[in-house]
């Protein structure tokens, strides 16, 4: 009998999602065998500023193509011979000692045999036309603070070559590419351990922006905005209420305001905020804490702040200068609940949901008086409190979560305690929070009651003043009242007294004990 010749199976089809992330693993594994990049904290940022021009050139093909359907002059952003398609997108192109000049020399033969200034240093003197901030800013900013680490410029070329296989100019990879960054942002946060704080977890993000409910028309600030979480997430939330072309211009140009005064997450942030569809990031590269606070007027108010201050940080003096003689702290979270309270829109208009560590609720001193500021001149409603290891693995800080408005002052206050899932002590880098445990809490938002995880405080009481009317404590670390817990209401000064008493009389009983046996032998 005549065997059957059997058919070769065709090759499997791979869908965007594997391909895109078979791309970045790729480049990735050719970034590795570069001398010059130590981990990821080297790896990723250079990935991400070679996708970053990538996505401007697809994006200038586009409007190219719009501008030349309606029959009129478009101008580049990126002139020849710098545009991603003179230098780059050829993949026998310029490569080795030669690319790596072309990048970073003041001076070098470019692609097209000339000469003139270097990729970066053409980038870093872009600006925009008639003094608007737009693209070109944004990217002369990016490349401000950036150095090429990469001390092969044939590994660079292949790297060049893989990321030439994405097509941002296609919507549905933008939008998978989105989320693939999301992890890649994730696994900076892991790399990057103590100096981690510009990631907050997306479940937390998700949830602040989801009962802040930012509307289009509102202005939507985050001072701090590190990786661009939170803005991405408000303009997700914005983008389906832009059904009008003049809303999509709102959206755009009108809606959102950031500051990152580091240089990582800032260039982190503009791409994260570009995949996302905002085309042209206000970001602010400067220390967001720079301006004095009382000259703070209503034109730089916003409606919306949403944001993760930094924890723990200190700022140097001219900083500090910047704040009342009586507010001046090291603090620097403290700092940015100033700036908060100030830039928020008067009259009921404004809004916040802020992120603070747990000392915020019970330090006394200058902490206690800012905190009777928020009480005595805006309301805050509601403090979310988070179980410990949220913002695993690079601290284990508890934090909470804090609402308020311009419609103030504060009567009273509603506190919301977050379980644990079943079984678990705390969070971890391997289990972190999901967004279907704020699920409880969300149901709970809109129809207050009290329960077994929430609980309302009069606020009248909690701002402690001595006989001179000088605020000397205002405790917001209230215990929630149906967990069986018991409050210690002692100073905590007593608390350490009694401490230390109870490790002496430990001491005392362990020298019976010694001396008893001593005795015996």
């Amino acid at each position: 009998m005549a065997k059957t010749a059997r058919k070769k199976a065709a090759p499997k089809q791979l869908t965007t999602a594997q391909r895109l992330d078979s791309i970045i693993k790729s480049a990735r594994k050719i970034m590795r065998k570069d001398k010059g990049l130590n981990g990821d904290l080297d790896r990723l940022p250079m990935l991400t500023w070679i996708m970053f021009l990538k996505f401007l050139d697809d994006m200038e093909r586009i409007e190219e193509g719009r501008a030349d359907l309606a029959g009129k002059d478009y101008r580049s952003i990126i002139e020849a011979p710098y545009r991603w398609r003179d230098w780059a997108a050829d993949a026998d192109g310029i490569t080795g000692p030669d690319l790596l000049s072309f990048l970073v020399a003041d001076e070098a033969e470019r692609p097209d045999g000339s000469r003139g200034p270097g990729l970066f240093a053409y980038l870093r003197a872009l600006r925009g036309d008639n003094g608007r901030r737009e693209r070109r800013d944004v990217i002369a900013t990016v490349f401000q603070g950036f150095a090429n680490r990469m001390e092969s410029g044939y590994l660079l070329r292949d790297v060049v070559n893989l990321i030439d296989g994405i097509h941002f100019d296609s919507s549905e990879e933008v939008h998978t590419l989105g989320r693939l960054y999301e992890t890649l942002l994730r696994e900076m946060r892991d790399a990057a351990g103590d100096s981690g704080e510009f990631y907050t977890p997306r479940p937390v993000v998700r949830f602040m922006v989801e009962v802040t409910d930012p509307k289009l028309g509102e202005t939507i600030l985050d001072p701090a905005c590190g990786t661009g979480g939170f803005l991405t997430d408000s303009y997700l939330h914005l983008e389906r209420q832009a059904d009008t072309v003049e809303k999509h211009r709102i959206l755009q140009e009108d809606s959102f305001f950031g500051g990152e005064a580091k240089s990582l997450p800032f260039l982190l942030s503009q791409l994260n905020l570009l995949l996302h569809g905002l085309h042209a990031p206000r970001i602010d590269p400067g220390n967001t804490l720079r301006f004095r606070l009382a000259e703070i007027g209503e034109d730089q108010r916003v409606n919306v702040i949403l944001t993760n201050p930094p924890f723990g940080g200190e700022e140097e003096a001219g900083i500090l200068n910047n704040f009342p003689e009586d507010r001046r702290t090291a603090e620097t979270a403290l700092l940015f609940l100033q700036l908060i309270m100030r830039r928020l829109k008067r009259a009921g208009r404004g809004r916040a949901a802020v992120v603070v560590p747990h000392g915020t609720l019970f330090g006394d001193g200058i902490s206690a008086r800012i905190k009777a500021d928020l009480l005595e001149r805006f309301n805050l409603h509601t403090v979310v409190r988070l179980r410990d290891g949220v913002f695993a693995p690079y601290t284990d800080i508890p934090a909470n979560l804090i609402f308020f408005d311009t419609s103030g002052p504060t009567k009273d206050i509603w506190y919301y305690e977050l379980p644990l899932p079943e079984g678990r002590k705390k969070y971890s880098k391997t289990a972190p929070m999901a967004y279907e445990e704020f699920g409880g809490c969300l149901e709970w938002w809109n129809n207050r009651e009290e329960n077994e995880r929430a609980w309302k405080v009069s606020a009248a009481d909690l701002i402690q003043r001595d006989d001179q009317d000088r605020v000397m404590s205002c405790n917001l670390d209230i215990k929630n009242p149906h967990s069986g817990e018991v409050a210690d209401h002692r100073a905590p000064a007593e608390i350490v007294d009694a401490i230390i008493d109870q490790e002496k009389r430990i001491l005392g009983i362990m020298d019976e004990i010694k001396s008893a046996l001593a005795e015996r032998s």
